[in-house]
Protein backbone atom coordinates (compact mmCIF):
# COMPACT_ATOMS: atom_id res chain seq x y z
CA UNK A 1 0.00 0.00 0.00
CA UNK A 2 1.44 3.55 -1.13
CA UNK A 3 0.65 6.94 0.37
CA UNK A 4 1.59 9.76 -0.19
CA UNK A 5 1.25 12.76 2.38
CA UNK A 6 1.98 16.50 1.81
CA UNK A 7 1.79 19.13 4.00
CA UNK A 8 3.33 22.03 5.17
CA UNK A 9 4.57 25.77 5.72
CA UNK A 10 4.15 25.41 9.71
CA UNK A 11 3.75 22.79 12.17
CA UNK A 12 0.32 23.25 12.14
CA UNK A 13 0.40 21.54 8.80
CA UNK A 14 3.13 19.15 9.37
CA UNK A 15 2.89 17.67 12.55
CA UNK A 16 -0.86 16.18 12.10
CA UNK A 17 0.91 14.54 8.76
CA UNK A 18 3.75 13.04 10.65
CA UNK A 19 1.06 11.70 13.34
CA UNK A 20 -1.06 9.96 10.37
CA UNK A 21 2.18 8.49 8.55
CA UNK A 22 3.50 7.41 12.38
CA UNK A 23 -0.41 5.60 12.78
CA UNK A 24 -0.07 4.05 9.53
CA UNK A 25 3.29 2.40 9.72
CA UNK A 26 2.07 1.11 13.23
CA UNK A 27 -1.07 -0.23 12.13
CA UNK A 28 -0.09 -1.17 7.96
CA UNK A 29 3.42 -2.68 8.37
CA UNK A 30 3.79 -3.13 4.43
CA UNK A 31 2.45 0.69 4.17
CA UNK A 32 5.18 2.51 1.63
CA UNK A 33 5.07 6.28 2.42
CA UNK A 34 6.25 9.08 0.48
CA UNK A 35 6.23 12.79 1.95
CA UNK A 36 5.95 16.00 -0.27
CA UNK A 37 6.49 19.19 0.63
CA UNK A 38 8.71 22.44 -0.37
CA UNK A 39 11.92 22.99 0.25
CA UNK A 40 11.61 25.80 2.01
CA UNK A 41 8.78 25.37 4.66
CA UNK A 42 9.90 24.10 8.06
CA UNK A 43 8.89 20.36 6.36
CA UNK A 44 12.52 20.34 5.02
CA UNK A 45 13.75 20.22 8.35
CA UNK A 46 11.68 18.14 10.17
CA UNK A 47 10.09 15.23 8.14
CA UNK A 48 13.66 13.67 7.34
CA UNK A 49 14.66 13.73 11.21
CA UNK A 50 11.01 11.82 11.65
CA UNK A 51 12.83 9.35 9.26
CA UNK A 52 10.37 9.59 5.69
CA UNK A 53 11.21 9.99 2.59
CA UNK A 54 11.19 13.25 1.49
CA UNK A 55 11.26 14.69 -1.94
CA UNK A 56 9.91 18.81 -2.84
CA UNK A 57 8.45 20.68 -5.37
CA UNK A 58 8.61 24.24 -6.65
CA UNK A 59 5.79 26.06 -5.19
CA UNK A 60 4.67 29.15 -3.21
CA UNK A 61 1.79 30.75 -2.01
CA UNK A 62 -0.11 33.57 -4.11
CA UNK A 63 1.28 37.09 -3.48
CA UNK A 64 -1.57 39.15 -2.47
CA UNK A 65 -2.38 42.21 -3.80
CA UNK A 66 -1.61 42.01 -7.05
CA UNK A 67 1.99 42.75 -8.04
CA UNK A 68 4.91 40.82 -10.15
CA UNK A 69 5.03 38.82 -7.21
CA UNK A 70 1.44 37.55 -8.09
CA UNK A 71 3.52 36.50 -11.36
CA UNK A 72 6.20 34.54 -10.09
CA UNK A 73 4.25 32.83 -7.66
CA UNK A 74 1.64 31.94 -10.42
CA UNK A 75 4.60 30.75 -12.41
CA UNK A 76 5.90 28.26 -9.07
CA UNK A 77 2.16 27.36 -9.14
CA UNK A 78 2.38 25.62 -13.30
CA UNK A 79 5.90 24.68 -12.25
CA UNK A 80 4.71 22.92 -9.20
CA UNK A 81 1.71 21.16 -10.67
CA UNK A 82 4.20 20.29 -13.13
CA UNK A 83 6.52 18.50 -10.46
CA UNK A 84 3.62 17.22 -8.83
CA UNK A 85 2.34 15.23 -11.46
CA UNK A 86 5.71 13.67 -12.32
CA UNK A 87 6.36 12.37 -9.01
CA UNK A 88 2.59 10.79 -8.46
CA UNK A 89 3.24 9.02 -12.13
CA UNK A 90 6.19 7.59 -10.62
CA UNK A 91 4.78 6.97 -7.08
CA UNK A 92 1.90 5.92 -7.82
CA UNK A 93 -0.05 6.28 -4.95
CA UNK A 94 -3.36 4.00 -3.84
CA UNK A 95 -4.30 7.29 -2.12
CA UNK A 96 -2.81 10.97 -1.73
CA UNK A 97 -3.22 12.47 2.16
CA UNK A 98 -3.23 16.19 2.58
CA UNK A 99 -3.11 18.08 5.68
CA UNK A 100 -2.84 22.17 4.70
CA UNK A 101 -0.62 24.54 3.19
CA UNK A 102 -0.34 25.56 -0.21
CA UNK A 103 1.99 22.51 -1.18
CA UNK A 104 -1.41 20.24 -0.92
CA UNK A 105 -2.93 22.07 -3.94
CA UNK A 106 -0.48 20.22 -6.81
CA UNK A 107 -0.32 17.30 -5.64
CA UNK A 108 -3.98 16.37 -4.52
CA UNK A 109 -5.07 18.12 -8.00
CA UNK A 110 -2.77 15.61 -9.68
CA UNK A 111 -4.00 13.00 -8.04
CA UNK A 112 -7.54 13.95 -8.75
CA UNK A 113 -7.52 14.07 -12.22
CA UNK A 114 -5.68 11.12 -12.28
CA UNK A 115 -8.28 9.03 -10.63
CA UNK A 116 -6.58 8.55 -7.20
CA UNK A 117 -8.25 8.46 -4.05
CA UNK A 118 -7.68 11.76 -1.76
CA UNK A 119 -8.03 12.82 1.76
CA UNK A 120 -7.42 16.12 3.51
CA UNK A 121 -7.53 17.02 6.74
CA UNK A 122 -8.50 20.43 8.00
CA UNK A 123 -7.29 21.54 11.89
CA UNK A 124 -9.32 24.63 12.39
CA UNK A 125 -12.58 25.51 12.30
CA UNK A 126 -12.20 27.89 9.74
CA UNK A 127 -10.72 26.00 6.71
CA UNK A 128 -7.67 27.35 4.77
CA UNK A 129 -7.72 28.58 1.32
CA UNK A 130 -6.14 25.36 -0.29
CA UNK A 131 -8.24 23.25 1.68
CA UNK A 132 -11.78 24.81 0.69
CA UNK A 133 -10.86 24.46 -3.01
CA UNK A 134 -9.36 21.08 -2.48
CA UNK A 135 -12.74 20.08 -0.97
CA UNK A 136 -14.07 20.34 -4.54
CA UNK A 137 -12.01 17.46 -5.75
CA UNK A 138 -11.20 15.30 -2.51
CA UNK A 139 -12.66 11.83 -2.00
CA UNK A 140 -13.07 13.00 1.86
CA UNK A 141 -12.61 15.85 3.57
CA UNK A 142 -11.41 15.35 7.72
CA UNK A 143 -12.20 18.04 10.09
CA UNK A 144 -11.16 18.52 13.67
CA UNK A 145 -13.87 20.97 14.78
CA UNK A 146 -17.87 20.28 13.90
CA UNK A 147 -17.77 24.33 12.79
CA UNK A 148 -16.16 23.61 9.87
CA UNK A 149 -18.45 21.63 7.87
CA UNK A 150 -20.45 24.67 6.67
CA UNK A 151 -17.66 26.13 4.63
CA UNK A 152 -17.03 23.18 2.59
CA UNK A 153 -19.56 22.86 -0.46
CA UNK A 154 -19.73 18.77 -0.11
CA UNK A 155 -20.97 17.61 2.83
CA UNK A 156 -21.42 13.67 2.13
CA UNK A 157 -17.69 14.10 1.79
CA UNK A 158 -16.82 15.66 5.31
CA UNK A 159 -15.82 12.90 8.14
CA UNK A 160 -15.72 14.66 11.50
CA UNK A 161 -12.03 13.08 12.84
CA UNK A 162 -11.18 15.52 15.69
CA UNK A 163 -7.35 15.73 15.21
CA UNK A 164 -4.65 13.06 16.28
CA UNK A 165 -2.91 13.78 19.47
CA UNK A 166 0.17 11.54 20.72
CA UNK A 167 -0.71 8.59 23.22
CA UNK A 168 1.61 10.72 25.85
CA UNK A 169 -1.06 13.41 26.43
CA UNK A 170 -3.68 11.24 26.67
CA UNK A 171 -2.10 8.90 28.94
CA UNK A 172 -0.04 10.49 31.38
CA UNK A 173 -1.59 10.58 34.81
CA UNK A 174 -2.14 13.89 36.57
CA UNK A 175 0.09 13.05 39.89
CA UNK A 176 2.92 12.28 37.62
CA UNK A 177 2.76 15.67 35.92
CA UNK A 178 2.52 17.56 39.08
CA UNK A 179 5.45 15.76 40.42
CA UNK A 180 7.35 16.26 36.91
CA UNK A 181 6.92 19.64 37.12
CA UNK A 182 7.54 20.06 40.79
CA UNK A 183 4.08 21.15 42.03
CA UNK A 184 2.19 20.48 44.52
CA UNK A 185 -0.93 18.27 45.05
CA UNK A 186 -4.37 19.40 46.65
CA UNK A 187 -3.84 22.87 45.36
CA UNK A 188 -6.19 24.15 41.93
CA UNK A 189 -3.52 23.97 38.98
CA UNK A 190 -3.37 26.93 36.29
CA UNK A 191 -0.78 26.45 33.01
CA UNK A 192 -0.39 29.32 31.35
CA UNK A 193 1.45 29.38 27.98
CA UNK A 194 1.49 31.55 24.67
CA UNK A 195 2.93 28.80 22.79
CA UNK A 196 6.19 27.70 21.71
CA UNK A 197 7.22 31.37 20.77
CA UNK A 198 5.63 32.64 23.94
CA UNK A 199 2.90 36.02 23.52
CA UNK A 200 4.49 39.07 25.63
CA UNK A 201 0.85 40.41 25.82
CA UNK A 202 -0.34 37.44 27.76
CA UNK A 203 3.36 37.22 29.64
CA UNK A 204 2.81 40.81 30.73
CA UNK A 205 -1.25 40.26 31.59
CA UNK A 206 0.03 37.87 34.47
CA UNK A 207 1.67 40.36 36.38
CA UNK A 208 -1.63 41.63 38.38
CA UNK A 209 -2.95 38.04 38.52
CA UNK A 210 0.56 37.07 40.21
CA UNK A 211 -0.45 39.76 42.24
CA UNK A 212 -3.45 39.47 43.21
CA UNK A 213 -2.74 35.84 44.01
CA UNK A 214 0.54 36.03 45.79
CA UNK A 215 -1.00 34.91 49.58
CA UNK A 216 -3.54 32.61 47.83
CA UNK A 217 -2.39 29.64 49.24
CA UNK A 218 -4.85 27.31 47.43
CA UNK A 219 -4.17 27.94 43.94
CA UNK A 220 -0.33 27.25 41.98
CA UNK A 221 0.61 28.56 38.44
CA UNK A 222 2.87 26.90 36.08
CA UNK A 223 3.89 29.42 33.69
CA UNK A 224 5.36 29.02 30.09
CA UNK A 225 6.83 32.22 28.73
CA UNK A 226 8.57 30.73 25.64
CA UNK A 227 12.27 31.43 25.10
CA UNK A 228 12.46 34.89 23.83
CA UNK A 229 10.09 36.40 26.20
CA UNK A 230 11.28 34.71 29.58
CA UNK A 231 14.03 37.24 30.77
CA UNK A 232 11.92 40.11 29.31
CA UNK A 233 9.13 38.76 31.79
CA UNK A 234 10.98 38.40 34.64
CA UNK A 235 12.31 42.14 34.12
CA UNK A 236 8.37 42.95 33.93
CA UNK A 237 7.53 41.53 36.92
CA UNK A 238 10.41 43.30 38.95
CA UNK A 239 9.58 46.41 37.38
CA UNK A 240 6.33 45.98 39.34
CA UNK A 241 7.41 44.68 42.20
CA UNK A 242 6.70 41.11 41.63
CA UNK A 243 9.21 39.05 43.18
CA UNK A 244 7.98 35.03 42.35
CA UNK A 245 11.48 33.31 42.75
CA UNK A 246 11.47 32.55 46.06
CA UNK A 247 7.44 31.04 45.67
CA UNK A 248 6.94 27.64 44.85
CA UNK A 249 3.60 28.25 43.92
CA UNK A 250 4.70 30.51 41.00
CA UNK A 251 6.90 28.44 38.82
CA UNK A 252 7.75 30.69 35.64
CA UNK A 253 9.89 28.61 32.88
CA UNK A 254 11.16 29.43 29.21
CA UNK A 255 10.02 26.13 27.43
CA UNK A 256 8.59 22.68 28.32
CA UNK A 257 9.78 20.14 26.43
CA UNK A 258 7.08 17.51 28.18
CA UNK A 259 4.26 19.55 27.66
CA UNK A 260 2.27 15.92 28.54
CA UNK A 261 2.80 16.88 31.64
CA UNK A 262 1.61 20.10 32.22
CA UNK A 263 -1.47 18.60 30.20
CA UNK A 264 -2.12 16.45 33.17
CA UNK A 265 -1.39 18.73 35.91
CA UNK A 266 -3.65 21.50 34.74
CA UNK A 267 -6.93 21.92 36.63
CA UNK A 268 -7.30 25.37 34.58
CA UNK A 269 -5.23 26.45 31.04
CA UNK A 270 -4.63 29.98 29.68
CA UNK A 271 -3.27 29.84 26.16
CA UNK A 272 -3.59 30.49 22.32
CA UNK A 273 -6.00 28.59 20.20
CA UNK A 274 -4.10 26.86 17.39
CA UNK A 275 -5.92 23.35 16.66
CA UNK A 276 -3.45 21.25 18.03
CA UNK A 277 -3.43 22.68 21.44
CA UNK A 278 -6.85 22.50 21.29
CA UNK A 279 -7.31 19.07 20.46
CA UNK A 280 -5.08 18.30 23.51
CA UNK A 281 -7.23 20.27 25.97
CA UNK A 282 -9.81 18.50 24.49
CA UNK A 283 -8.89 14.99 25.14
CA UNK A 284 -8.03 16.04 28.43
CA UNK A 285 -11.45 17.74 29.49
CA UNK A 286 -9.46 20.75 30.75
CA UNK A 287 -11.85 24.09 31.16
CA UNK A 288 -9.10 27.04 29.36
CA UNK A 289 -9.20 31.01 28.89
CA UNK A 290 -8.23 31.41 25.20
CA UNK A 291 -6.33 34.67 23.96
CA UNK A 292 -6.37 33.69 20.19
CA UNK A 293 -3.11 34.85 18.29
CA UNK A 294 -4.61 37.69 16.65
CA UNK A 295 -2.36 37.70 13.90
CA UNK A 296 -2.69 33.77 12.52
CA UNK A 297 -4.11 33.49 8.49
CA UNK A 298 -7.77 33.95 8.08
CA UNK A 299 -7.81 34.41 12.32
CA UNK A 300 -8.44 30.94 12.37
CA UNK A 301 -7.49 31.12 16.19
CA UNK A 302 -10.35 33.32 17.31
CA UNK A 303 -12.69 30.61 15.17
CA UNK A 304 -11.21 28.08 16.93
CA UNK A 305 -11.53 29.58 20.28
CA UNK A 306 -15.53 30.64 19.46
CA UNK A 307 -16.14 27.15 18.41
CA UNK A 308 -15.21 25.94 22.00
CA UNK A 309 -16.72 28.89 23.52
CA UNK A 310 -19.90 28.15 22.29
CA UNK A 311 -20.15 24.96 23.65
CA UNK A 312 -19.05 25.92 27.08
CA UNK A 313 -15.83 24.50 26.74
CA UNK A 314 -13.60 27.72 27.05
CA UNK A 315 -13.93 31.52 28.05
CA UNK A 316 -12.31 33.68 25.48
CA UNK A 317 -10.40 36.84 25.98
CA UNK A 318 -9.16 38.78 22.40
CA UNK A 319 -5.46 39.91 22.71
CA UNK A 320 -6.54 43.59 22.14
CA UNK A 321 -8.28 43.14 25.45
CA UNK A 322 -5.48 42.20 27.70
CA UNK A 323 -3.65 45.47 28.48
CA UNK A 324 -7.53 46.42 29.81
CA UNK A 325 -7.37 44.06 32.74
CA UNK A 326 -10.00 41.84 31.54
CA UNK A 327 -7.71 38.65 32.27
CA UNK A 328 -7.82 38.60 35.86
CA UNK A 329 -11.67 39.43 36.74
CA UNK A 330 -12.45 36.15 34.11
CA UNK A 331 -9.74 34.19 36.17
CA UNK A 332 -11.17 35.08 39.53
CA UNK A 333 -14.19 33.95 38.24
CA UNK A 334 -13.80 31.03 37.35
CA UNK A 335 -11.43 29.58 40.29
CA UNK A 336 -14.04 30.35 42.30
CA UNK A 337 -16.79 28.67 40.53
CA UNK A 338 -15.60 24.92 41.17
CA UNK A 339 -19.08 23.58 39.54
CA UNK A 340 -18.48 26.09 36.31
CA UNK A 341 -14.40 24.59 35.48
CA UNK A 342 -16.22 21.15 36.04
CA UNK A 343 -18.53 21.69 33.37
CA UNK A 344 -16.14 23.56 31.02
CA UNK A 345 -14.45 20.30 31.04
CA UNK A 346 -16.75 17.65 30.04
CA UNK A 347 -17.88 19.73 27.74
CA UNK A 348 -13.86 19.90 26.39
CA UNK A 349 -14.07 16.33 26.69
CA UNK A 350 -17.24 16.06 24.67
CA UNK A 351 -15.45 18.12 21.95
CA UNK A 352 -12.70 15.86 21.96
CA UNK A 353 -12.03 13.04 19.75
CA UNK A 354 -10.23 10.36 21.30
CA UNK A 355 -9.57 7.71 18.33
CA UNK A 356 -8.79 10.86 15.97
CA UNK A 357 -6.20 8.74 14.14
CA UNK A 358 -7.86 5.56 13.84
CA UNK A 359 -10.69 7.14 12.38
CA UNK A 360 -8.27 9.23 9.96
CA UNK A 361 -6.46 5.74 9.16
CA UNK A 362 -9.84 4.06 8.53
CA UNK A 363 -11.11 6.62 6.41
CA UNK A 364 -7.46 6.71 4.38
CA UNK A 365 -8.14 2.57 4.37
CA UNK A 366 -12.03 2.58 3.05
CA UNK A 367 -11.16 5.05 0.06
CA UNK A 368 -7.59 3.00 -0.93
CA UNK A 369 -7.94 1.06 -4.38
CA UNK A 370 -6.12 -1.82 -2.70
CA UNK A 371 -7.61 -4.15 0.36
CA UNK A 372 -6.26 -4.75 3.21
CA UNK A 373 -7.00 -7.36 5.59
Amino acid sequence: MRIMITGGGTGGHIYPALAIAKGLQQRIPEVELLYVGTKKGLEADIVPKAGLPFQTIPVEGLSRPFSYRTLVSVGKAVQGSLAGRKIVRHFKPHVVVGTGGYVCGPLVLAAATMGIPTVIHEQNAFPGLTNRILSCFASKICVTFEDAIPHFPRKKNIVLTGLPVREEIITRKKDDGLKNLGLSKGKVTVVVTGGSLGARSLNYAMAPIYQRFEKENKIQFYHITGQAGFEESLAYYEKHQINLSQKERFKIVPYLYQMEDAMAAADLIIGRAGASFLSEIMVRGIPSILVPYPYAAANHQEYNARAMEKRGAATVILDQDLGAGKLLPTLETILNQDFRRVEMGKAAQQMGRINALNDIIKTIAEISKTEHK
